[in-house]
């Protein structure tokens, strides 16, 4: 009798062992609330969509994805407690997080656990600590601030700058990246200032600024903060032109900012619609079927590359084993076709990308592209 409780006993060890590894765990963390929950929820969509379509063929290695996921709000408390409540779930990689405070609030966290972390935050400090779970699936802010101030300087050839930047480590790397290549090529930078985000009334810097003359304002936060900051520019009667950096590039800033989005700059890599591979537009056609309506900005489409690559691995690889999954993310995979253009990541995790463009709001809301002119 004891044999047979003993058989048994095995037996549903081993049930419950399989039923336990059933699934392969993949967690989302972004901000699904909050001020920026247009783009956390875009990245939840988008996840969730392709790992939708991947268990439709079976899943991988014979299992099914479950998509976990944890809402960060967008701030660094947050963050390190959805790291550790994902982590505590068993997820072997994780989506996110949109901004680079709650990223970097994460990343210890996984790392200490073996967790693989893919994230748009730009923050150049991301890849800095050298954690062997942590890949960027977007361009550095130092890349941007390049870009940015050859703008500046080779095209609008502005003589008088003044920047904004908000207190979050993304803005402010952002912002000096700006002016220090802007120096470097000559520029002169008149007035350099910060922002509480999330303040709503930004006349008292505006109005400080107003005093310096400056032909361009650029601001390196949020568009939360940035369709305001233009808005108000146009009603103190403030003739210089407004540039936004990347996180300006999301359909609310233009809601924000109503009619004074018109003639508005922002920075950033090439738009959805404007990505010329197959692959991109058709995910583009499945998110819209889905949700009725386009992702908030290309974030969307960076964090679900993120996930794409990690799949790929553990397809290529036939194991979940995080160690060999990045061993391969950084060494052997190479220009895998992405849905934002070729992917290679280099041995800290950094991705090498497409060059950045700049885009001038119409009236009707569209983009134009002004730089690259070819």
């Amino acid at each position: 009798m004891r044999k047979i409780f003993l058989s048994l006993f095995l037996v549903l060890a081993l049930v419950v062992s399989s039923f336990a590894g059933g699934t392969i765990k993949i967690g989302v963390q972004a901000p699904i609330t909050g001020k920026f929950a247009s783009e956390g929820q875009g990245i939840d969509n988008a996840v969730r969509l392709w790992v939708e379509q991947v268990n439709a063929k079976g899943g991988l290695l014979g299992k099914k994805i479950e998509v976990i996921t944890c809402d960060d709000e967008g701030t660094a408390v947050k963050a390190a407690i959805c790291a550790r409540e994902l982590v505590n779930k068993g997820v072997i990689a994780v989506i996110g997080s949109y901004t680079s405070t709650a990223t970097e609030a994460a990343q210890a966290t996984y790392f200490r656990a073996g967790v693989l972390q893919t994230s748009d935050g730009t923050s150049d400090t991301l890849v800095k600590h050298g954690y062997w779970t942590f890949f960027r699936n977007s361009s550095p802010n130092s890349a941007e601030g390049k870009f940015t101030a050859d703008f500046f300087m080779n095209f609008k050839k502005y003589k008088r700058i003044a920047t904004i930047s908000d207190y979050s480590t993304f803005s402010v790397d952002l912002e000096k990246a700006v002016v220090d290549n802007t120096k470097k090529l000559g520029g002169n930078v008149v007035y350099r200032g910060k922002v509480k985000s999330g303040d709503q009334n930004f006349t008292p810097i505006l109005t400080k600024i107003k005093s310096y003359n400056p032909d361009v304002i650029y601001f390196s936060g949020y568009y939360t903060d940035g369709g305001l900051i233009r808005a108000q520019m146009v009603q103190l009667g403030i003739k210089a032109d407004f540039v936004g950096g990347d996180s300006n590039d999301n359909k609310e800033f233009i809601k924000l900012a109503g009619s004074a989005a018109t003639g508005a700059y922002i920075i950033n890599v090439p738009l959805p619609e404007y990505l010329p591979y197959d692959i991109a537009k058709k995910f583009l056609a499945d998110y819209r079927a889905k949700y009725h309506e386009d992702p908030p900005s290309i974030w969307t489409l960076f964090n679900v590359d993120g996930l794409r690559a990690i799949l790929h691995a553990i397809e290529v690889l036939k194991t979940t084993d995080t160690k060999k999954i990045a061993d391969y993310l950084h060494n052997e995979l190479k220009d895998f076709p992405g849905i934002t253009g070729p992917i290679t990541w280099d041995k800290r995790g950094e991705r090498i990308t497409s060059a950045y463009m700049a885009y001038e709001i119409q009236p009707n809301g569209e983009y134009k592209i002004v730089y690259p002119t070819k």
